[in-house]
């Protein structure tokens, strides 16, 4: 009876060990060598409060999402002020506020949960099932120095997205060493991605598919403005293999102190702007993308960038250690290749530097492997 009790007690174990799941990879670019929760045995959480406990306590977790996890009603409702700002269509975001001078006004009411996202604690693996992690009604914050953390293939979505101001799905600031993968953002009330003032380095955003194909936007047609806001005092961020779909501006606005390397990532079908930035400190490196069906590459742009324009490939060599791909433009309002400045090349030193490919590779290769649900994590 003992060596069978024995036995049962190894197949359990085994069985535990087949069905467990890793995160698929290694980080490449500023969050290189990013461990997360490491070896930690995976937790399930079973509900809304459980997540929330695990991602903020001070233990290192690899949590395994398998389910939806939906906040969206758990914190009650708002009511308060909107303006109209841009039009009182049906499709027509509104924007929380209070004062909107000589804007119409109005009453509304929103969700409480998606106004407040979950701050992350260091340590941590945020790992989805196949596409069944979602967390729907709650964003993920990085801050108060949090540090070594993975997000990979997960869902995070519908966060008052009628509302500016109602909820961003992923926010940044002082903050380290954070990997964000395979990850699927879709109908924030504001920001998909948001960086605040206080810096946040070593960050590498790869993988990701922005989607802005939203019922409500500033221009009442369906195209989300608001995408990546990038004002950070000294942010280092590598952006890498995504996929933003259907925006409209912020994608990204480069602002503050922030160094940016964009690689291999894909814009398909822009109704307005791709680029903005009001701060002279802002400096990036663009290579290896594809902009497809631009209605304006840029609005307004005050840093300094290196848009690697053809024959000018080895310049990249001081800042890289190779040389840049040239971007590709396809039916697109305008390129990069005007902007050609390498003094901030230095400021890459003692960075890792993702790889990359050259752009028609990419925009065979990302639109199909970008967002969750599209990597196997069971191993």
């Amino acid at each position: 009876m003992k060596s069978a009790v024995s036995f049962l007690g190894a197949f359990v174990a085994l069985v535990r060990l087949a069905a467990s799941e890793a995160v698929v990879g290694k980080a490449d670019g500023f969050a290189y060598g990013v461990t997360g929760g490491g070896n930690a045995s995976p937790d399930y959480p079973a509900d809304i409060t459980e997540l929330k406990s695990m991602l903020t306590d001070n233990v290192p977790r690899v949590i395994v999402l398998k389910k939806t996890y939906d906040f969206t009603q758990s914190e009650g409702t708002i009511v308060g002020n909107v303006c109209l700002s841009w039009g009182a269509g049906h499709s027509c975001q509104q924007i929380i506020q209070k004062d909107c001078g000589d804007t119409p006004s109005m009453m509304a009411k929103w969700w409480k949960a998606p106004t407040i996202p979950i701050d992350v604690a260091s340590h941590k693996t945020i790992l989805g099932v196949g596409n069944k992690g979602v967390i729907r009604g709650k964003g993920l914050r990085f801050t108060n120095g949090a540090t070594n953390i993975i997000v990979q293939n997960i869902q995070i979505a519908d966060l008052n997205n009628k509302y500016v101001w109602g909820g961003d799905a992923i926010g940044f600031t002082n903050s380290s060493k954070i990997w964000i993968d395979h990850v699927t953002t879709h109908n924030p009330g504001r920001q998909h991605y948001v960086f605040g003032f206080e810096p946040s380095t070593g960050i590498t955003l790869s993988n990701n598919f922005i989607n802005g194909n939203s019922t409500y936007s500033t221009s009442c047609d369906n195209y989300h403005y608001w995408n990546f806001e990038m004002v950070g005092t000294d942010d280092q961020i590598t952006l890498k293999n995504n996929y933003m779909y259907r925006t409209a501006g912020r994608a990204p606005a480069l602002s503050g102190g922030t160094l940016l390397h964009a690689v291999n990532n894909v814009w398909s079908d822009n109704g307005g702007h791709v680029l903005e930035g009001g701060d002279t400190k802002a400096r990036g490196i663009f290579e290896g993308n594809v902009f497809t069906d631009i209605n304006s590459m840029i609005a307004d742009y005050a840093g300094r960038l290196f848009g690697t324009p053809a024959g000018s490939e080895s310049k990249c060599k001081s800042a890289l250690g190779r040389n840049c791909q040239t971007n590709s433009y396809k039916q697109a309002s305008g390129s990069l290749n005007a902007y050609t400045d390498t003094s901030f090349f230095g400021d890459f030193a003692g960075l890792h530097i993702a790889g990359a490919v050259s752009a028609s590779e990419a925009a065979s290769s990302v639109p199909k492997n970008a967002g969750a649900g599209i990597i196997d994590v069971s191993v």
